[in-house]
């Protein structure tokens, strides 16, 4: 995986997933994306899934109104958004919750991944500012 910043479309497989949230009328890739991480059981969990999940998560905070850093990315989400009106259900905020814990959790490979970087721990800090970011949005 091509990493080069920490937040959460910071990495190739995070930027590749946008192009399927694009072409999506609906919340499906979101649901698909964080449902690949919550399914996984107690097997380790591989570093994409997580990382799509992520840009999953931050797509549903985005939907809160909880907009965090600007660029591209999410230039492109704020178009889809505006395009689909999507609206998450209390569901998808659970398990988005359940898969930050799952992601910082034992069995994660992104994790062991970032935490043998010297940005662990601001990689910690963006996942938990994310997972703040969806707890407070609009939706609640």
């Amino acid at each position: 995986m091509g990493t080069w910043a920490v937040d959460a479309f910071g990495n190739d497989d995070a930027a590749d997933w946008l192009r399927e949230l694009q072409e999506a009328d609906d919340l499906g890739p979101v649901v698909e994306a964080i449902q690949a991480v919550t399914s996984v059981g107690e097997d380790e969990l591989e570093a994409p899934e997580s990382a799509v999940a992520l840009a999953a998560i931050e797509v549903l905070a985005r939907l809160g109104g909880s907009t965090g850093e600007r660029d591209a990315h999410t230039e492109a989400i704020d178009q889809w958004m505006e395009r689909t009106r999507a609206v998450p259900t209390p569901e998808i905020l659970a398990s988005a919750e359940a898969a930050i814990d799952r992601i910082l959790g034992e069995d994660s490979e992104l994790r062991e991944l970032w935490e043998d970087s010297d940005d662990y721990e601001a990689w910690v800090r963006s996942v938990q500012s994310l997972r703040t970011r969806v707890a407070a949005g609009a939706f609640r």
